[in-house]
């Protein structure tokens, strides 16, 4: 069990909620947390928690047959994910694996499916959440088709900012050139080049430790 103010903290979602509700809600919570590579879940992994990150970075993905990585989402402070599984209550499709040190909000089903039949603001939360997730999803699917490798990595970059996945998220990440690369499965050296072509273009500024988004909607939409 976390307190009330830990969960109001961790869970934007949490502001929609009754009391009786948020008594639910955070009994049903704890919180772990996970080295550099380990992972939160892996494909196949029978995982019964929604889950949410406390602080820290993690990449949503899976590996091909063939050994290939492919990432589908970065996950910052503030996100919620996993929403799917717990509902069909499945084995997980892809891994979560954090990618620094990371810590963890584990929701046991049982208060997530409680919160899911009996509160509309919960149920309001899940349908934008599962909204923006389809549409993050189909536009990744349109980009790696499409785009260019500088444009794949601005609209990873520019994801890890949507407001209602990632609430927590302002102007500026703390991310390595590292991290990006493996959010956007490049290596550090491709990820650097595109990096420094968006700061010439004045998209974003890098800093030690991490980038200032400066135009947001141009790189959302960047290689249109």
């Amino acid at each position: 069990m976390i307190s009330e103010d830990q969960l109001k903290r961790i869970a934007a979602w949490s502001r929609e909620l009754t009391q009786a509700e948020i008594e639910v809600a955070r009994a049903g919570i704890t919180e772990r947390s996970y080295g550099i590579g380990e992972a939160v879940f892996m494909r196949g992994d029978t995982f019964g928690y929604w889950a949410g990150m406390v602080f820290g970075l993690a990449r949503m993905g899976g590996v091909s047959r063939d050994g290939k990585e492919a990432s589908l989402a970065g996950l910052t402070a503030g996100a919620w994910f996993g929403e799917g599984s717990v509902l069909k209550n499945e084995p997980r499709r892809y891994d979560v694996v954090a990618l620094r040190n990371s810590r963890v909000a584990l929701m046991e089903r049982s208060a997530f499916m409680w919160l899911f039949e009996n509160s509309v603001g919960f149920n309001r939360f899940l349908v934008r959440q599962l909204n923006e997730r389809l549409g993050q999803f189909i536009g990744m699917l349109e980009v790696n088709r499409t785009l260019d490798a500088t444009s794949r990595l601005a609209r990873g970059i520019a994801s890890l900012f949507n407001p209602i996945l990632y609430p927590e998220s302002t102007a500026h990440l703390e991310i390595t050139q590292e991290e990006i690369g493996a959010l956007s499965g490049m290596s550090r050296q491709n990820a650097n080049r595109a990096l420094n072509r968006l700061e010439k273009e004045g998209l974003l500024r890098l800093e030690y430790g991490g980038v200032t988004i400066l135009d947001i909607e141009r790189l959302r939409g960047y290689g249109d």
